[in-house]
C-alpha cells in the first residue's frame, strides 16, 4: 500500500511538497513549490504502479509514461498547463506542471445551483470555445493527443487569465500507424461524462471523439446544472437524455442541437472533429477576452 507524501517531503531534490490536493486509486496530484525558482507553484501527479503487474510489464509501462511525458512536455497552449518535468523516484512515476490557481467550473455549477440561477449561455459558450481550442491544439498534434477526462472538475477558470484544462492524468496518445490508442496514464475517466466506447478503460478503441462527448457531456453540465444520463444507463434506456430546453428554457436551439449531437452513442453520429463541433455550437462567432464578435 502506497501512502501518499507528507507535506515538507522534497522530491527529486527540487520539488517541495506543500499539499495534498487529491487522492485517487492510480496515484496523487500534489502542490509543491520549486526549489529552484523562486516563487514558482507546481502541480505534480503521482502515478502508482500495478503491484500485481509482472516486472516485465512495469517496466514496459514505465519506458512507455517517460517517452510519452516528454510528448507532453512539449505542449505549449494557453489553454493548457505547461508540463516541465517528469522523473521516477522511490518506485513511483511523477509528471510535473505548472500549478493553476482558481476556481474549477464544478465549483461554480455548485454556487449557480445553490443561487437557483442559470449560467448565462453566452458565457458558456465563451468558456467552450477556449476548451475547444485547447482540445483542437491536443487533437492536432502528430500523432493526436486525446484528455479523455474532459469534465467541469478538470476546468479552472484562472483569477487573471483563461481557462485551462488541467489534469493529463487520462491522456492518450494516437499510435500513428493506425487508430488505436495508446495510454500514457490509466483510467476510465468519470462515469457521467465518458462515452460508451470508454468503458473499457484502457482495452476500449477511443479517438478524438470521445473528447468530443465528454466536452458535450460538461457543456450539457453547465447549461442545465445536472450532469447528463451515464451512457451505459442510455444504453439500457434510449430516451433517458432530457433536451436540454426542458430543463434551461433560454438556452437557444442551435446550442441544443449541438451539444445533443456530441452527445450521440455511437461515434460516427458526433460530429467528425472539434473544428466541426466549433462550428455547429458556435458558427462564426469568435470569443476576444470574453466578448463576441
Amino acid at each position: 500500500m502506497f501512502e501518499p507524501l507528507a507535506p515538507g517531503t522534497t522530491l527529486w531534490s527540487r520539488y517541495l511538497i506543500q499539499e495534498l490536493v487529491a487522492r485517487g486509486g492510480q496515484g496523487s496530484i500534489y502542490k509543491a513549490e520549486d526549489l529552484r525558482l523562486a516563487g514558482r507553484l507546481c502541480a505534480i501527479k503521482e502515478v502508482i504502479p500495478d503491484v500485481d503487474a509482472s516486472r516485465e510489464h512495469q517496466e514496459q509501462i514505465q519506458a512507455q509514461f517517460h517517452q510519452e511525458a516528454s510528448i507532453l512536455a512539449r505542449l505549449d497552449h494557453p489553454n493548457l498547463p505547461k508540463v516541465s518535468d517528469f522523473f521516477f523516484y522511490n518506485g513511483r512515476d511523477y509528471l510535473v506542471m505548472d500549478y493553476v490557481a482558481g476556481r474549477d467550473l464544478r465549483e461554480i455549477i455548485e454556487e449557480a445551483r445553490a443561487n437557483d440561477t442559470f449560467l448565462p449561455e453566452k458565457q458558456v459558450l465563451e468558456w467552450a470555445g477556449q476548451i475547444i481550442d485547447a482540445l483542437t491544439y491536443l487533437h492536432n498534434q502528430s500523432p493526436p493527443i486525446l484528455h479523455r477526462d474532459i469534465k467541469p472538475a478538470n476546468i479552472k477558470l484562472t483569477p487573471n487569465g483563461p481557462l485551462k484544462l488541467v489534469d493529463f492524468g487520462l491522456v492518450k496518445i494516437m499510435a500513428p500507424d493506425d487508430n488505436r490508442t495508446v495510454t500514457v496514464l490509466q483510467g476510465k475517466g468519470t462515469v457521467q461524462y465518458t462515452p460508451l466506447e470508454q468503458y473499457g478503460g484502457d482495452t476500449g478503441h477511443t479517438d478524438i471523439r470521445s473528447d468530443i462527448y465528454s466536452l458535450g457531456a460538461t457543456l450539457f453540465h453547465l447549461l442545465t446544472l445536472q450532469p447528463p444520463p451515464e451512457a451505459k444507463e442510455r444504453f439500457l434506456y434510449p430516451n433517458r437524455l432530457p433536451a436540454l430546453r426542458t430543463i434551461n428554457p433560454a438556452i437557444s436551439v442551435q446550442t441544443e442541437q449541438a451539444v445533443l449531437h456530441a452527445l450521440a452513442m455511437h461515434p460516427d453520429d458526433r460530429p467528425r472533429d472539434m473544428k466541426a463541433f466549433r462550428k455547429e455550437l458556435l458558427g462564426d462567432h469568435i470569443f476576444i477576452n470574453g466578448g463576441v464578435m
